[in-house]
């Protein structure tokens, strides 16, 4: 993934200049493009604003890869009767866009078939440019508190510094005692699902997002296919709703959907950080849940904005030195950006209880919070892989199936709505060989 703002100006027909100066993103339609440098000089310091073509395909494409705080559609000139059609499809296909016509308030038939177009409020390019900013931020508010209130899902992110800590497994399982145990308690009180107790359509459950690398193991271990991948996800964040999601992502048997990256990993270039990231967001709007498997996803930046995303992240790590060590370098590359990584948790992975490195010494190594150890039970693992089964389905009386069950159990009331405990750090425990190796190297580092 880069870290551009999307597709370049340059690369789409008939854009004009870009006036930077903010942080929101603002369109100017027009063909004429001569009141480009009014309206720039009216939202001066408040926003970025991009021209282009009053064309259906032009402007959809812009709003679907920035999602714009508000569209200026001209209505000048001769103009008037294309950029009419323009603000009725836009009104159609994206409902909640604010729009705002361009004109002179002295043509009263301009005016009128403005507002019949559909458009919310109307600039008056004869008047002061300091009016155009009250304009904006009063039909930015209206259209925020008509928008029908929703609950959010929350976010679990599952860090590993490499490949091979088993993240992707334990994500795939996880999801699998999750799905089925969200709608338990709503049997029990003859609910159709605990999503059917909140207004509005009925949410999504899970989602497991299939991040990691290598990719789209996940839809491996659930024995899925998917041709829609987290980019095409990205791509159309306009036309996301539960029907489309429904449709394009593959189910397991237990309900989980998932979304793996591209087959061809260079795809992913064609989308930025901060798209990403607010795709991630908007997700929250469907499932209850969504787990992010970042297993072996070692780019700082993408994780960075992904933790400050997520409600929760758990860093899992075995007890390699290996591992430790690239699990400590990428704490400091996280924490070199600013992110708090005193908000991460630790899981310990294939954890051996003879081995002398007890699960909270490698806590303390990586100033995290032990949440959960897992077993190592390499054999159960691999048996349930060659049946083509999840552990805890193939084996739910295993000590690995167990403590991932208790995991699940913990996370249900969270999911919920409830609140989360923080783990706290067992100060006990006696340092080992391994730890007083680790201390200089941790460091120097």
């Amino acid at each position: 993934m880069n870290d551009s703002p999307g597709p370049d100006m340059t690369t789409l027909p008939h854009l004009g200049n870009t006036a930077v100066l903010g942080s929101a993103l603002f369109l100017h339609a027009s063909d004429e493009r001569t009141h480009g440098a009014w309206l720039s000089s009216a939202l001066s310091g408040h926003g970025l604003l991009r021209s282009a073509p009053l064309a259906e395909e032009a402007v959809g494409d812009l709003v679907g890869v920035s999602m714009p705080q508000a569209i200026f559609i001209d209505f000048t000139g001769e103009q008037g009767a294309r950029s009419g059609l323009l603000a009725a499809a836009l009104r159609r296909k994206w409902p909640d866009l604010v729009l705002i016509a361009v004109g002179h308030a002295s043509q009263t038939q301009v005016t009128l078939a403005a507002l019949r177009a559909g458009v919310d409020d109307f600039v008056d390019l004869d008047s002061p440019a300091e009016n155009v900013m009250p304009i904006v931020r009063e039909r930015l508010a209206q259209r925020e508190s008509t928008r029908a209130p929703t609950r959010r899902g929350r976010t679990l992110a599952l860090l590993g510094a490499r490949a091979g800590l088993g993240v992707s497994t334990l994500a795939c399982n996880l999801a699998a005692c999750l799905q089925p145990a969200r709608a338990e308690p709503a049997r029990r009180r003859g609910a159709k699902t605990l999503s059917a107790t909140t207004a509005g359509p009925q949410r999504l459950g899970t989602g497991l997002l299939d991040l990691g690398l290598p990719a789209r193991d996940d839809l491996l271990y659930l024995g899925l296919q998917s041709s829609f991948s987290f980019v095409d996800g990205v791509q159309n964040l306009h036309r996301l709703d539960q029907t489309l999601l429904q449709t394009a992502l593959p189910q397991h048997a237990n309900g989980t959907a998932v979304l793996p990256l591209p087959a061809n990993l260079g795809q992913i270039r064609e989308i930025s950080h901060s798209q990403s990231v607010n795709f991630v967001r908007r997700l929250t709007d469907f499932f209850d849940l969504q787990i992010i498997d970042l297993g072996g996803f070692t780019t700082p930046d993408f994780l960075a904005q992904i933790i400050t995303a997520a409600d929760q992240v758990w860093v899992v790590c075995d007890q390699s030195i290996g591992a430790i060590v690239s699990t400590s370098n990428l704490l400091r590359e996280l924490r070199e950006r600013e992110v708090d990584t005193a908000t991460l948790s630790l899981v310990v992975n294939r954890f051996e209880p003879g081995v002398d490195l007890p699960a909270q010494d490698i806590a303390r190594q990586l100033d995290l919070p032990l949440a959960h150890v897992l077993p190592a039970r390499r054999q159960s693992l691999l048996a349930a892989a060659t049946r083509g089964k999840l552990v805890v389905q193939d084996a739910p009386g295993d000590a690995w199936s167990q403590a991932v069950t208790d995991m699940a159990r913990e996370l249900l009331p969270w999911i919920n709505g409830g609140e989360l405990g923080r783990p706290t750090a067992d100060a006990a425990s006696t340092p080992t060989w391994v730890s007083r190796w680790l201390r200089p190297w941790k460091t120097q580092g």
